[in-house]
């Protein structure tokens, strides 16, 4: 199952602030409440800051949840790190202290701060990621990731 979504902001003239967003998934889920989230995930969405889904995350965290395969493209700041860190920690059991989720980013820097997002919104779930990054020690790697529910490389 693949559900592909694809948010530009270079339409024509006349169109809406949101640009033309192509999906093949009819569903749009208006608010975080309505998306039947983990009460503590909740509240991590909300103590970070958010107050209503953003366009790609109206579309894209219940196919995520749902187990679909999803291709997401949006411009820089529309809430996609938040998106699949939502449908990721929605998943997890924070009660296995194994890794459940890897996620691989194309910097130090995104690493670092998709970390801190997962972090943030799962601070009341009790949930764990590591940022496994080129350049630090493996033996420290090894021995702290392992224990995470998710890693980020």
């Amino acid at each position: 199952r693949l559900y592909c979504l694809i948010h530009r902001d270079n339409g024509p003239e006349g169109m809406e602030p949101d640009g033309i967003i192509e999906s093949n998934w009819t569903e749009i889920t208006d608010s975080f409440d309505e998306m039947n989230l983990r009460e503590a995930l909740l509240r991590g969405i909300y103590a970070y800051g958010f107050e209503k889904p953003s366009a790609i995350q109206q579309r894209a965290i219940m196919p995520c949840i749902k187990g679909y395969d999803v291709i997401a493209q949006a411009q820089s700041g529309t809430g996609k790190t938040a998106t699949f860190a939502i449908s990721i920690l929605q998943q997890i059991d924070v009660e296995m202290k194994a890794t459940q989720a890897l996620v691989l980013a194309p910097t130090r820097e995104l690493a670092q701060q998709i970390q801190k997002v997962v972090l943030a919104l799962g601070d009341y779930m009790g949930a764990n990621c590591y940022a496994c990054i080129g350049g630090t020690s493996i033996r420290s790697e090894h021995s702290d990731g392992i224990k995470r529910h998710l890693v980020y490389s």
